[in-house]
C-alpha cells in the first residue's frame, strides 16, 4: 500500500499529521510530506485516518 501527496492540493493545514506522525512530515509552514510513499506493515489504519484527516483531498491511499 503507498501513501501518495499531492502537495499542489495542500493548503498546510497539519491536520493529517496527527494520526499518522511516522508517516507525514510538516515543513516549517504546515505544508505535508510523507516520509515513504510504501505504507510500513501495522501503520495502514494510521495512513487511512491521515487520508481522513486531510480536508483538501491531498492524500490518497493506493494499493
Amino acid at each position: 500500500m503507498k501513501l501518495l501527496l499531492d502537495s499542489t492540493r495542500c493548503q498546510g493545514y497539519g491536520l493529517c499529521q496527527e494520526p499518522a506522525p511516522e508517516l507525514i512530515d510538516l515543513d516549517e509552514w504546515g505544508y505535508a510530506g510523507t516520509r515513504t510513499a510504501e505504507v510500513p506493515p501495522g501503520d495502514e489504519e494510521a495512513a487511512a485516518a491521515a487520508v481522513a484527516a486531510c480536508p483538501n483531498s491531498a492524500l490518497r491511499l493506493v494499493k
